[in-house]
């Protein structure tokens, strides 16, 4: 593919992220529907976050024993190194993990969102008729093998980020490309479920969309970063991602032009 075509195709992604924020936010009911969910999560992980931080030069000292018998500037530096690494590494699972675990709880709110986006767009032809608790168990089961599989990449990232240059410049670079593939692959899982489609038919989809795929997960990604982004914008994240799903089905995501 071509950079340009890349670039495009990456930029349309980014563009269905503020496209779902705009359709969310014309809804004040489903504001509310889908913060719910997102504060429920919110806090949970913010208590996890602070308990990472309070512990962490304890971490810092258990995971690098060879330092015990370096310089005190040495071994200071080499463990705040590692405790930021810590935060970097925990923030970015939490990110990851965040989705998955919101989704879940959110199942029902998420899905009410989702199916009116595609109300507005023209329905969805192919739906399969799924209870809500099958839907609720395959939800569980796919939110599972995302964070299993975000956790294997996590901690290579985590090794990596002590290389000097590549771990300041590289890597976060890398893990924002990965952050933002699994924010996208289990955000568009509610769209996916509706048509009956599970986690691998979801991922050949994304992949033969992947430069849009990548621009749609990033820019979530990205917003996730800020202060209470994740708890606010989950619900818009998730009306982007249908239109995400759509599009990777080959279906419009514009609204249909009433008859004169």
């Amino acid at each position: 593919m071509r950079p340009g075509s890349f670039l495009s195709a990456f930029g349309s992604g980014v563009g269905l992220l503020f496209r779902g924020l705009a359709v969310y936010g014309r809804s004040p009911r489903l504001v509310l529907l889908g913060i719910v969910p997102a504060v429920i999560s919110g806090a949970l992980y913010l208590a996890g976050l602070a308990t990472l931080i309070y512990f962490s030069d304890e971490l810092a000292e258990l995971i690098t024993p060879f330092a015990d018998g370096w310089s005190e500037a040495a071994r200071t530096l080499v463990r705040l190194v590692a405790g930021l690494a810590l935060l970097g590494v925990g923030g970015l699972l939490g990110v990851l993990t965040f989705t998955a675990i919101t989704l879940v709880i959110g199942d029902p709110f998420y899905e009410k969102i989702s199916e009116r986006v595609e109300e507005r767009l023209g329905g969805v032809p192919d739906e399969v008729e799924i209870s809500w608790w099958r839907s609720l168990r395959r939800s569980i089961a796919d939110a599972a093998r995302l964070i299993v599989r975000s956790v294997l990449f996590g901690v290579p990232l985590f090794v990596a980020g002590f290389l000097p240059i590549v771990g300041q410049f590289v890597v976060p670079v890398i893990a924002a490309l990965v952050a933002g593939w699994f924010l996208a692959m289990g955000l568009v899982g509610v769209p996916f479920q509706r048509r009956g489609l599970r986690l691998a038919e979801r991922q050949r989809a994304l992949r033969a969309h992947r430069p849009l795929t990548l621009g749609f997960g990033v820019a979530v990604f990205l917003c996730f970063l800020i202060p209470l982004g994740a708890v606010l914008l989950t619900p818009a994240a998730v009306a982007g991602a249908t239109l995400l799903a759509r599009r990777t089905l080959g279906l419009s995501i514009d609204r249909p032009v009433a008859p004169a």
